[in-house]
């Protein structure tokens, strides 16, 4: 054998030209081999059940007795091993066909068509308000601005506006985008609006000096917004408005402007607007913005800004200013080490962090985690690095589900989640951090219906694990808790042990939100949930829900089932 080589090798020394020949061959055809194994054959699911009755209804019998080890969830949070492409490998063949085709049908009357049927789609997140008039010495949205003359879209242009706080975006020259809080200019014709965007061909964004003006609906407080002050709502004046409210001005030319910047000068983190005077305190019980009235009993012209309301003497519209309310926002360890440990249970994508920002500001007193998420800890949540049977924080988070781990506690508040909502809030933290969005091309792939596959039977059995070994265990629905923040977090506290007073949590009604809410608005475009999907998770869903009625409790609220 040693001979042979020794030939080879004075055999390539005297003719390298047909080694490095010979050498290229040979990766080509290892290139060839391994994209081959890339395309070929159906992606299949690694680690789904495929049992009897898998996914069509109640009755899985596995769902009672299944339990995810570690080991399983380890393996399912691991990246899929497949190999991804993108789009730029499909066929393109037809694109030059198609576009020829658009030319002989695109006058002015088709992409006018186009662009509404475009807008039909979004209007579950924005309503298409109309075209307007725009020109570069006045604009007709005076917020921010920004171009892409190559991608942009109408749903990237919304998306900017919301997360900034805007009512309105607007689009022109199908490139630019106008972000703006109130529309300052006069109607244009609809055929004027007839460009196509720059990044879809499927819809039009404006003009030349012409916008396509949209409101965003679905952005609900991220949206209701002036400038940096969150709208809070119309409220009745309460009845000591000096005790309530402290300190006040009179503003003959008042605008919203003018009584945030007054509060916001005076520390107050609300702002109250009643005509021409102008209020500033905090929510306490005197005030707790829990009443909210009809907008319409507020809407009467500001008299130094005639688009905006500024309320009446009977009724205040209210904006939360920048000015943080501190009276809630001091955390510490625990004094004297728990004697018992609680668990702050939940399947991933239901909401846990922000659950432990709430109990956090509620309490005083740092939250602990079963793992350890260093990005977690560089956010102010200290109690990460504890172990968690330190006995230093209110409670501890996890996800595990299994009699071993959920016999470790002494009582559980239980946080489920729509599981529609979780899977696509996980999937989203997996690919994109904990207050990212994954990729386009992850939900396209095979990691989504690969994740689905994995995590829909563990949202199931992780709840009814909890239910079935757990000691004391409160079921709180994250939904409630959104919906209806005071009550619950009284409810998460009282189990906790602590009595905290009523102007803390309404402090914490103002500072909810933390630094882990993803926007509002930004969401996909499209259903990512196949008919097999939602099949099998109709199934889990009506298993937990029975699961929860047989123990005296309210089973899921009625929009877990999809319409």
């Amino acid at each position: 054998m040693a001979k042979l080589l020794v030939k080879l090798q004075r055999y390539f020394r005297r003719k390298p030209v047909r080694f490095f020949t010979l050498l290229a061959l040979y990766l080509a055809a290892g290139s060839l081999v391994f994209l081959h194994s890339g395309f070929s054959g159906e992606p299949t699911v690694p680690g789904s059940p495929r049992g009897p009755a898998g996914g069509e209804g109640p009755g899985l019998p596995y769902l009672g007795v299944m339990q995810l080890s570690r080991g399983f969830k380890a393996a399912v949070t691991m990246p899929g091993r497949a190999r991804r492409h993108g789009h730029w490998f499909k066929s393109t063949s037809k694109e030059p066909a198609e576009r020829g085709k658009a030319r002989d049908n695109g006058g002015t009357r088709s992409r006018a068509l186009r662009g509404r049927s475009g807008r039909e789609k979004e209007e579950d997140r924005a309503r298409y308000i109309g075209c307007y008039v725009d020109n570069t010495r006045q604009r007709t949205l005076r917020g921010m601005s920004f171009f892409d003359y190559k991608k942009m879209t109408v749903f990237r242009c919304q998306d900017n506006c919301a997360e900034r706080g805007y009512l309105y975006a607007g689009l022109e020259f199908g490139a630019e985008c106008y972000c703006g809080h109130k529309i300052q200019a006069s109607n244009a014709s609809e055929s004027e609006c007839n460009m196509e965007c720059k990044g879809e061909r499927s819809n039009t964004c404006g003009g030349i000096n012409r916008l396509s003006i949209y409101r965003l609906e679905l952005a609900q407080e991220s949206a209701r917004r002036y400038g940096s002050a969150i709208f809070r709502g119309c409220f009745r004046r309460p009845d000591n408005v000096s005790i309530a409210l402290p300190a006040s001005q009179l503003m003959l030319n008042m605008s919203v402007d003018k009584c945030v910047d007054f509060c916001t000068e005076k520390e107050y983190p609300l702002s109250a607007l009643a005509g021409t005077s102008c209020h500033c305190g905090f929510p306490t019980t005197l005030f707790p913005l829990h009443e909210r009235e009809d907008e319409q009993l507020c809407a009467q012209k500001c008299p130094g800004e005639e688009f905006e309301s500024c309320g009446t003497a009977e009724f205040l519209l209210v904006y939360q200013t920048q000015v943080q309310d501190n009276r809630c926002m001091d955390r510490r360890f625990l004094p004297t080490r728990a004697k018992q440990l609680v668990a702050l249970a939940s399947f991933p994508g239901a909401g846990n962090t922000w659950a432990r920002h709430l109990i956090e500001l509620a309490t005083g007193f740092y939250t602990g985690s079963y793992y350890f998420d260093g990005s977690l800890y560089n956010k102010g949540f200290k109690g990460e690095r504890d172990h968690w049977r330190s006995g230093r924080t209110i409670c501890i988070k996890t996800h595990e589900s299994g009699q071993k781990e959920i016999e470790s506690f002494d009582s559980a508040i239980l946080l489920i989640r729509n599981p529609y909502k979780a899977l696509m809030a996980e999937f989203n933290r997996k690919y994109g951090g904990h207050i990212g969005f994954a990729a386009h091309a992850h939900w396209k792939g095979k990691e989504w219906p690969e994740f689905v596959a994995n995590y829909a039977p563990w949202w199931a059995t992780h709840t009814l694990d909890w239910l079935r070994y757990g000691k004391k265990v409160l079921v709180v629905h994250f939904e409630d808790l959104k919906r209806d923040l005071f009550v619950q977090l009284q409810r998460m506290v009282g189990l906790l042990g602590i009595t905290a007073c009523e102007d803390r949590l309404l402090c914490v009604e103002g500072q909810k939100d933390g630094n882990f809410k993803r926007s509002g608005l930004r969401k996909l475009e499209y259903d990512p949930y196949t008919p097999e999907m939602r099949k099998m998770i109709s199934g889990y869903i009506k298993t937990v829900d029975t699961a929860l009625k047989l123990r005296n409790l309210s089973g899921v609220p009625d929009d877990y089932y999809p319409r």
